[in-house]
């Protein structure tokens, strides 16, 4: 498992973009448990308030950028979403940070809930990256895609982790990072077995170039693993 050098790095389940001060994450999904209708292990709008709360405090972004689903709702708003909201939206201020959404395919009630900035693509501060959901593809250029939208996970050793997955010059020459899911109540889709037809974003047409990333809790480091073409034969 061989690191590669990017100007971007995983921390736990969000993705750090030093030279443009940003954090970003994917998949928030807040009301996913109260939709569920099934009883959910956690309290999943503290338990997201309280892991970014502590990921602001280590990074300190200048700017957090949702990329997509922040909400789980396609018709109306689970009960306690804007409740959720209104917290995180208070740990990012409290952090001294600005926080942008740039909407999923769950976030078709995020104009009722949220009145901060918003806007289908945002390119970060460094003019390279840009982020967006990924279930669509992308109007604006850009060196680097991060996206969310397909939950990956990876299968080691009969451990399902959450993972990055990191394609150099996969979509028009451009890198693109796919990030977990931030909420933990989603199982994620173990990328293992998967080909181009599994995934939803058309930003992975080629998934055996992506590299998959796992972040160790126990080193507080980022795990690479070779390009999943490679790796399905080793795990």
């Amino acid at each position: 498992m061989t690191a590669v050098d990017l100007p971007v790095s995983p921390v736990g389940r969000a993705l750090v973009v030093p030279d443009a001060d940003a954090l970003v994450v994917a998949d928030v999904h807040l009301g996913k448990a109260v939709d569920s209708h099934v009883d959910a292990p956690i309290d999943d709008g503290r338990d997201v308030r309280d892991r970014l709360e502590s990921l602001l405090a280590r990074t300190e972004p200048e700017t957090v950028v949702v990329a997509g689903d922040l909400l789980h709702s396609f018709n109306r708003l689970p009960r306690g979403v804007e409740r959720d909201l209104a917290g995180l939206e208070s740990v990012v201020d409290d952090a001294g940070a600005s926080l942008v959404v740039t909407p999923g395919n769950h976030d078709t009630m995020l104009e009722g809930a949220f009145d901060g900035d918003t806007s289908p693509e945002y390119r970060l501060a460094d003019g390279e990256t840009v982020v967006c959901h990924g279930h669509e593809e992308p109007d604006l250029e850009a060196d680097r895609y991060v996206v969310g939208h397909d939950h990956p996970a990876l299968s080691v050793e009969g451990r399902k982790l959450p993972c990055f997955l990191y394609g150099p010059e996969v979509y028009e020459g451009a890198d693109v990072i796919v990030c977990p899911a931030f909420t933990r109540l989603a199982s994620g889709a173990t990328v293992n077995g998967m080909s181009s037809r599994d995934f939803q974003s058309p930003l992975v047409a080629d998934p055996n170039s992506f590299h998959p990333v796992v972040w160790d809790d126990s080193s507080g480091e980022p795990l690479w693993f070779p390009p999943l073409g490679e790796c399905r034969r080793l795990l």
